[in-house]
């Protein structure tokens, strides 16, 4: 199991637009799920900050092992969030990984966080594009 928090900077001028992917995801609650149970993702929260003027986007998540990169699913959820994606995130910048030092998870909890058997094939990272 991974469990991540990564930073990326927006690209100057897409704040909008970000703002826009983001009610997108809120928009569509069900597919959203969908798509995180053949990832293996069984958390995952997006965090806004600005720093000087510069926006930046951070992803937290609770990850299985082994899943496959969202660019592989053919899903339209997935292809809508890497078009948002491909426009709004700098890829000039070096995403920030925070270095996790303890993780805790309940026995109970950890105990329903296994992936479930899909026809659909696997697909995610937990750099979520």
């Amino acid at each position: 199991m991974r469990v991540e928090l990564t930073r990326f900077r927006l690209l100057a001028g897409k704040e909008a637009r970000a703002a826009e992917w983001i009610e997108f995801l809120r928009a569509h609650p069900r597919e959203f799920l969908e798509t995180l149970e053949p990832e293996q993702m069984y958390v995952e929260t997006i965090f806004r900050e600005v720093q000087d003027g510069v926006t930046y986007l951070s992803w937290y998540s609770v990850q299985g092992d082994g899943a496959q990169p969202v660019e592989e699913s053919s899903h339209w959820f997935d292809q809508k969030h890497i078009e948002f994606w491909d426009e709004c995130i700098d890829p000039t910048y070096r995403p920030v990984d925070l270095i996790t030092e303890l993780t805790a998870i309940p026995e109970r909890v950890l105990a329903t966080m296994k992936p479930i058997a899909h026809s659909t094939g696997s697909r995610a990272t937990s750099t979520r594009r």
